[in-house]
């Protein structure tokens, strides 16, 4: 970017001339810190430190931190990590220890342009390596990037961090609801006082679908595909995830999946299988897996929302994981039998429906925090990108 194509104020520093890399190097054992920072630890979704670990987990010399510091991800830069320290700690040596020049760039403005899409970029196209590149600070230092003034850096900080504020609170009120479903589904969908009795007695049929051959690429509307076993998703059902076939008369049209279907992962890694979902609606052109069976429920008996909640809590999660079998590597099954086998609460049918609505309306509050969070991120790194950069239109 030309100096001529600045707004005005700004100017092109060397990121050098405004940030230094902090590399005081500690041994683990000697360091008088209970927090380390690794770089699976940070999260590139947030500024944030949500987890850390302990310097007896690691050995060889890592990097002293204080709090105020950026430790920002040299190494695989491409993934974006980067966090502010709230407190003292040690970090891996694949990152680096970035603190600001007050004078050149305020510290509350510094982890917003590291963020930034401009910076990001630049990072990457520095590193070197081909299995991890890594970013080499004397390449650092020497880079060029517009740079704001002391008082616009302010004002663009306050926006961003109230930005940030937002999502935070979402967040908070997400774990809140999070914590309450999980509440709700132990003590009323899967409360002791209800008469508990084998899942087998209030099954008419369990669907087993067909192994067919498909295409890794998901079929359209006019096409019939194949669900894969990740169709089960953690948020429900995606239908995107699906085979296309390759010949459409091995559709089975018996095997297609139906609004408000109940399905389980037969077979999955360790901690997905036994994972359910509802589906929203008809998928006339989709067909179940043999990893993916339907639940066909006695309704006369059981709600099926409350039965989906209730092999949704934690204690049918803990039956499932105690009856999954695997020889070897992740992978875990459940048989058709292990399911009957399962012990499910049954409270009378109109209470089950009555807890059901209940349960779905938190359910429901995740969902649209969830999507709030979402948006309210999106829409931060766009007005991050366009106050941050330095061309010439209006800010």
């Amino acid at each position: 970017m030309s100096t001529q194509s600045l707004k005005p104020g700004w100017k092109m520093v060397k990121f050098g001339d405004i940030a230094q890399n902090v590399a005081v190097r500690v041994d683990p054992a000697d360091a008088k810190t209970d927090v380390y920072v690794g770089l699976e630890h940070l999260d590139p979704s947030t500024l944030h430190l949500r987890q850390w670990g302990q310097p007896s987990d690691v050995t060889g010399q890592k990097l002293a931190f204080k709090k105020g510091d950026v430790i920002f991800g040299r190494r695989r830069a491409y993934q974006r990590k980067l966090a502010v320290a709230e407190f003292d700690g040690i970090c891996s040596a694949h990152a680096m220890v970035v603190r600001a020049k007050p004078k050149m760039i305020l510290p509350e403005f510094l982890p917003f342009f590291l963020q930034s899409d401009m910076f990001m970029e630049r990072a990457i196209e520095i590193s070197v390596g081909s299995l991890s590149p890594t970013i080499n600070w004397k390449t650092l230092r020497v880079q060029e990037f517009p740079l704001p003034p002391i008082d616009e850096q302010k004002r663009i900080a306050e926006i961003l961090w109230a930005a940030d504020e937002a999502v935070e609170k979402n967040l908070i009120s997400r774990q809140k609801a999070t914590q309450l479903l999980d509440s709700m589904r132990i003590h009323e969908v899967c409360s002791e006082k209800y008469h508990w009795q084998k899942f087998g007695t209030i099954l008419k049929s369990i669907v087993a679908g067909k192994s067919v051959v498909g295409v890794n690429t998901p079929a359209e509307m006019h096409e019939f595909g194949v669900l894969k076993v990740s169709a089960v998703a953690p948020n429900g059902f995606e239908p995107d995830e699906n085979k296309r076939l390759i010949n459409s008369t091995d559709f089975l049209p018996q095997y297609s999946v139906n609004q408000g279907a109940l399905l389980i992962t037969r077979c999955n890694t360790t901690d997905l299988v036994g994972r359910v979902c509802l589906t929203p609606t008809d998928y006339p052109n989709l067909m179940l897996c043999d990893k993916t069976l339907q639940l066909v429920l006695d309704e006369s008996k059981a709600n099926r929302r409350f039965m989906f909640e209730t092999l949704r809590s934690r204690p049918l999660r803990n039956q499932i994981m105690g009856c999954a079998t695997g020889t070897g590597g992740a992978m875990k099954n459940i048989s058709q039998q292990d399911i009957r086998s399962l012990s499910v609460p049954l409270p009378p049918r109109d209470l089950q429906e009555t807890i059901a609505l209940r349960v779905a309306s938190v359910d429901q509050r995740i969902d649209e925090l969830t999507s709030q969070i979402n948006m309210l991120r999106v829409l931060t790194k766009q007005l991050s990108n366009e106050l941050i950069h330095g061309g010439a239109a209006h800010v």
